[in-house]
């Protein structure tokens, strides 16, 4: 379908901007003017937004790239409708329902705003029959945990995966690609509570970290000692030398995130181990590569319509809101994804 382009002119949208880095607190909505489309940009009426752990490290000055000028904007993942495009782009016209994916500095591009600039090469059509609120839910974590597991590791149908954090968005991506492909995902969490709730989002086992259980001894002992083909870390820190005792020769042991704010040995050589695999990953290495974003797009396009993928969103705040959201992100409680909605 499409729709009547509007007016643009001057037109001032609510934005959200910050003017130093710190806490939630920093986050102002003010009115700034959206602009036009440059090449290979396009507009989009910005409906739904997904929060990512990024954000609030960009923000407090802890992100892997620093703020280049004051005031700066935040996100990297939304869903909307495209209002305007610029010149040299093809495949996208006003109207279309689609999704912004993280594929871009926050120094040039941010999604919190009620309209925003992109680069056309950071937008997916959104896949007929998913809503704003999943499609801004649903491709940082599916194309985080298959770009990582599927793309570069090879994952198949047998090998086993521990899965740190499992409680994220990311996490539960993870769990339910891994099943998808035939693989065994071993989940880790705090608590209890949590615990349950991912048994039900498809986790083989569970390990309870809150609960002191042994991490290495009960995943050696759910693989019969040969232990897991992927470990998939989203805290790094001292942990990781435990971690890296439970990789199966030619395994590999992925740190995608930093959630500990410690600093990550290299585990090898200390422990007399076997060659150990150990890399970190981005998603960006996914979503800038036109060619594995293209096949990372059509894994979870197709799981999404058969039903084996479905985005968990824990919270929905709106723009207003926002501070108070970002609060709730840091907190760290949620088990699935955080989304702020856009009225117009």
């Amino acid at each position: 379908m499409s729709e009547e382009p509007i007016e643009r002119g001057d037109l001032m949208v609510k934005t959200v901007r910050f003017h130093e880095p710190g806490g939630p607190d920093v986050l102002r909505l003010e009115n700034v003017e959206v602009g036009e489309p440059g090449p290979h940009e396009l507009v989009v009426r910005v409906d739904a937004i997904g929060l990512n752990r990024a954000e609030v490290l960009f923000r407090s000055g802890h992100y892997i790239e620093p703020v280049r000028e004051f005031p700066a904007r935040l996100g990297t993942e939304a869903a909307g409708v495209v209002e305007a495009v610029g010149a040299d782009v093809a495949g996208f016209e006003a109207g279309q329902a689609v999704s912004v994916v993280p594929a871009f500095s926050m120094n040039d591009y941010g999604v919190y705003a009620e309209r925003a600039i992109v680069p056309a090469a950071a937008v997916l059509r959104r896949p007929g029959g998913l809503g704003a609120v999943e499609g801004a839910a649903v491709w940082m974590p599916y194309v985080t945990a298959y770009g990582a597991l599927v793309e570069v590791g090879g994952m198949r149908a047998g090998d086993t995966v521990v899965l740190t954090a499992a409680s994220s968005s990311v996490g539960l991506a993870a769990i339910q690609v891994a099943n998808r492909v035939g693989a065994v995902p071993i989940a880790t969490t705090r608590t209890r509570p949590k615990a349950e709730r991912l048994r039900k989002a498809g986790a083989a086992e569970v390990i309870v970290t809150g609960e002191e259980e042994d991490v290495v001894a009960r995943v050696l002992d759910l693989t019969a000692g040969r232990g897991a083909e992927f470990v998939f870390d989203a805290i790094a820190g001292p942990g990781v030398v435990d971690l890296a005792k439970v990789v199966a020769p030619g395994g590999t042991l992925f740190e995608y995130g930093a959630l500990s704010g410690e600093v990550t040995p290299y585990p090898g050589f200390e422990l007399g181990m076997p060659a150990l695999n150990m890399r970190t990953y981005t998603v960006h290495e996914t979503t800038r590569d036109p060619e594995r974003l293209r096949r990372a797009a059509a894994f979870v396009s197709s799981g999404l319509r058969s039903g084996a993928f479905e985005p968990a969103v824990d919270r929905v705040f709106g723009l207003d809101e926002i501070v108070a959201a970002h609060r709730y992100l840091e907190a760290g409680d949620q088990v699935g994804k955080i989304v702020v909605t856009v009225d117009h």
